[in-house]
């Protein structure tokens, strides 16, 4: 499991796991903060192919081989307490394609299940989206600059573009060509809460609530893409999950 997930602080005690999928081109240390801040809840982040320690495997081409490797990762230890999946953007598509595998395949299920920054994937608006993968290098940089979270100056480094780009290039690929037919009926019963940033594009978060028959909650929060990385949102969201998760773990019980 190590190989596929990274986790920062380590605490038997802990009432649930959360586990975090990265957005497009991101690692699994951004979650270490996270880890840190939720003492009642152990925080793992998953590590994708061509990056971080995972550096010279080659990228996955398809969402069927990241949920096949982390559903085998996962598996063994999932019930051994309450577990909920994170998943901003990239990760949204990604924590949801492993909870559909999760349930069809071990009927194993999540006690929750926080989305954030992205459309549902059978919704107009994200099967109409524009494709950005196949964008030449400086229209992709211009587009990356204009949704932020990247700082300008690693931006204006071409030693650290040749790095970044690939992996970034490499997941919007996989999202972009992931299909998600509209369920006939819910598949997960578990709640589910769907964060965004109120200056973000529009996200067709409400059609999220077709995957499950549990509670359903949306929370717009100040900034754009990228406004989990705010000090005052990331304290939101985190105050947010504790609480819920610290109730479910009476509910898994």
């Amino acid at each position: 499991m190590e190989k596929v997930v990274t986790c920062f602080r380590r605490s038997p005690e802990a009432v649930a796991r959360l586990f975090c999928f990265p957005w497009a081109g991101g690692g699994s240390t951004h979650w270490a903060r996270w880890g840190l801040a939720l003492s009642s809840v152990e925080v793992f982040g998953v590590k994708l192919p061509g990056r971080e320690s995972r550096g010279k495997e080659p990228f996955f081409q398809s969402m069927q081989q990241i949920v096949d490797e982390v559903v085998e990762a996962l598996l063994p230890v999932l019930k051994e307490k309450p577990f909920a999946l994170f998943g901003h953007s990239f990760g949204a598509f990604t924590s949801v394609a492993v909870a559909d595998a999760l349930k069809k395949r071990h009927n194993v299920e999540p006690v929750h299940i926080f989305l954030s920054g992205a459309s549902a994937p059978y919704s107009e608006i994200r099967i109409q989206a524009t494709k950005r993968s196949d964008l030449s290098d400086d229209d992709f940089l211009k587009w990356l600059t204009s949704i932020g979270g990247t700082p300008p100056e690693l931006l204006s480094q071409p030693e650290v573009l040749r790095l970044f780009l690939p992996a970034l290039k490499a997941d919007l690929q996989v999202v972009e060509s992931y299909r998600y037919d509209r369920p006939d009926r819910p598949l997960l019963s578990c709640p589910v809460t769907c964060f965004d940033g109120k200056d973000d594009v529009p996200h067709d978060l409400q059609a999220w609530k077709e995957m499950t028959s549990g509670d359903f909650t949306v929370r717009m929060l100040d900034g754009a893409h990228f406004y989990l990385k705010d000090p005052a949102n990331q304290e939101i969201i985190l105050d947010y999950i504790r609480k819920h998760l610290e109730t479910a773990d009476m509910d898994y019980l």
